[in-house]
């Protein structure tokens, strides 16, 4: 007996496959136009599925939207607390998550922009275990994990660092976003700055000064 997946399955189509796709494009349109404005049938045509075809995979838009939320849950976050337990100090293991964040943006480009469009919106009601496993709260406590042992306030600087991050990866294009977290990860090391408060690239130029004067 076929389940209701299996049904009105394109040919040749692997149904985990075209789920992932249709996960994927409605993450893609809520970020673009909002919970309210994303339609199931601009959601199939970004998913290269017919609207009839989605709805064998998810009834109605309440519940596509919920696997969405899930699928952030579920794939996500379990790959951003491997990175935070790998092996090494702790500013190793934080920049073993934002380089996994790096990685999860480019996989799940639209991944911040739905996550903030459904909260503006106030589109879902999170359960309990949603709530206190996904998103912002499972960031802190990841980070908190990994400074358990930091001087009071570490890991509130951390968080926030991560939190405005992912804002931006929410509004900037990949490759600005790409950049900001190379510069959070230097950050982190204290390398972004020379040690005057210049960056570390920036020409010294009281030195060049002085030697014009000595001239």
């Amino acid at each position: 007996m076929m389940t209701r997946a299996q049904l009105g399955r394109p040919v040749g189509a692997s149904g985990e496959k075209t789920r992932r796709r249709i996960i994927v494009a409605t993450m893609r349109c809520v970020a673009t136009v909002g919970y309210s404005k994303a339609t199931i049938r601009e959601i199939a045509r970004t998913a290269e599925v017919t609207s009839a075809s989605l709805y064998n995979y998810f009834p109605n838009k309440s519940e596509l939207i919920n696997a969405a939320i899930a699928a952030r849950t579920d794939v996500a976050l379990p790959r951003l607390r491997r990175a935070a337990a790998r092996p090494g100090g702790a500013i190793d293991r934080i920049e073993a998550v934002l380089d996994e964040s790096g990685r999860l943006m480019r996989e799940f480009p639209d991944l911040a922009a739905f996550e903030w469009a459904i909260r503006a919106e106030g589109a879902v009601a999170l359960d309990a275990e949603q709530a206190g496993n996904g998103g912002f709260t499972a960031f802190r406590d990841i980070i908190e994990g990994i400074l358990e042992d930091a001087p009071e306030g570490a890991s509130e600087v951390v968080y926030s660092l991560v939190y405005g991050l992912t804002e931006l990866g929410a509004s900037l294009p990949s490759e600005e976003y790409q950049a900001a977290l190379r510069s959070a990860k230097k950050l982190i090391r204290g390398t972004l700055l020379g040690p005057s408060g210049r960056s570390s690239e920036e020409p010294d130029r009281s030195a060049s000064r002085a030697r014009r004067a000595g001239h």
